[in-house]
């Protein structure tokens, strides 16, 4: 058997119709959408719809880590227009048209933190799977699905916004993984809380791994756990106990995708 294994496609569609060239199957592990560019301040939702200008701000505030300064930056661009969820909910929509159109089947997806798991059903069709706390048996193997990223303790997020991210408490997080029972193929858009897979070396922080991850991987030791969500992390693999741990890789800016053979 060989699965391709993808994350943070971030508006790729290019690349993602490659993906599963010579594969048996496809997993998607999430950030389908591309919500700010980073790299081009004109794409993405924020550059389509504030222009790049305005997203280079905003860019600079973030990586300046001025997180109530960038809240109040965002919420004022937010405040000039007429009915921001709606744009925003309409620029998500035509991405994922696009996206879940070329996706090969069959294909194994879960929501990450950018993705709006509520619309995906509206999206999947036949050889397109989405799983979220949920198994799916390919290859004679069991593979088990958690999406979304996990909240900082004691963080509330904020659901008026416009944009309203796929963020999940720890415990809720856990929910999911428990509902799996054992597998031997651990996917989730977030990594287990190590600090060579969660450290982000360009950005020079840590993004918030999954203890609740970690300690399944320590228990059960699957096969393989598969991830995104930290685009340069310090390591890519670490191994815990008979688990190889992998990062798959920022499937924007690689258009390559990890592959599983056995």
């Amino acid at each position: 058997m060989r699965v391709h294994v993808v994350s943070d496609v971030h508006g790729n569609t290019e690349a993602l119709a490659r993906a599963g060239d010579g594969a048996d199957a496809l997993v998607v592990l999430g950030d389908l959408v591309d919500f700010v560019d980073y790299y081009d301040h004109g794409k993405g939702i924020l550059g389509r719809v504030f222009g790049p200008e305005k997203v280079e701000v905003f860019a600079r505030l973030r990586r300046g880590r001025a997180g109530a300064e960038t809240v109040r930056y965002m919420r004022s661009l937010w405040a000039g227009l007429d009915n921001a969820a709606e744009v925003v909910r309409e620029a998500v929509q035509e991405q994922y048209a696009e996206l879940f159109s070329v996706m090969t089947a069959p294909t194994y997806a879960t929501p990450g933190n950018v993705d709006d798991p509520d619309l995906w059903p509206d999206f999947a069709r036949d050889g397109v799977h989405v799983l979220d706390g949920e198994v799916a048996e390919i290859g004679g193997l069991r593979f088990g699905f958690a999406g979304g990223a996990v909240l900082h303790p004691g963080i509330v997020p904020n659901r008026r916004g416009p944009w309203r991210p796929y963020l999940r408490t720890e415990e809720d997080f856990g929910a999911a993984l428990a509902r799996l029972g054992e597998v031997d193929v651990l996917c989730t858009h977030v990594p287990p809380a190590v600090a060579e897979l969660t450290y982000d070396v360009v950005a020079r922080r840590p993004e918030l791994g999954s203890p609740s991850l970690l300690g399944v991987i320590e228990r059960d030791q699957p096969r393989w756990s598969v991830f995104g969500h930290v685009h340069q992390p310090l390591a890519r693999r670490v191994r815990v106990g008979w688990t190889e741990c992998v990062n798959v890789g920022h499937f924007q800016r690689t258009g390559t995708p990890h592959v599983l053979r056995w």
